[in-house]
């Protein structure tokens, strides 16, 4: 008995034969919302040094400062969703909604909770050292980011997105 294989079999089949191993992640938005943010990361370390004339370590893993991470990965993931589901998808819907939360809530309320604690840390330092609060540890001040470096982060997340989709 012969057998037929329509085109839908032989799709079907192809994407089977070609599909990546379970061990490397094959979801493009994904990987390319982890590789904005580790780049958005990594180039903290410049503008602090541009800014400040010296290389601290620790703002690769700190929040706030320029280019902004979190706007660079929450852009970047809804433009790879955009590239590659069409702008008409729920999940591109979904993902433009989580970027202007994340990006409202860096440039507006994590910025303005940084300053509280810019303040509340002055207070504290004025204080005599009997009091109870003078020997508390300070908090921490760069929380947020300014507009620009949301922009830049922005920015930096769409041009990741669409150089990972032309990798295709």
């Amino acid at each position: 008995m012969d057998e037929v294989m329509t085109t839908a079999d032989a799709a079907t089949l192809g994407r089977a034969a070609l599909s990546p191993s379970p061990l490397l992640p094959s979801n493009l938005p994904l990987i390319t919302a982890f590789l904005a943010f580790a780049l958005a990361q990594f180039l903290k370390l410049f503008t602090t040094w541009f800014k400040e004339k010296r290389w601290d370590s620790k703002r690769m893993v700190d929040s706030g400062g320029m280019p902004s991470s979190h706007s660079a990965t929450v852009t970047a993931l809804a433009m790879a969703i955009g590239l590659q589901d069409g702008t008409g998808s729920p999940a591109f819907a979904i993902a433009v909604i989580l970027a202007c939360i994340v990006m409202y809530d860096a440039s507006g309320i994590r910025l303005h909770a940084g300053r509280q604690a810019e303040l509340l840390n002055q207070i504290v330092c004025e204080f005599p050292p009997e009091h109870p609060l003078s020997s508390i540890r300070p908090l921490r001040e760069l929380l947020g980011h300014t507009p620009f470096q949301v922009v830049v982060g922005g920015i930096l997340g769409c041009i990741v997105a669409y150089l990972m989709r032309n990798t295709n």
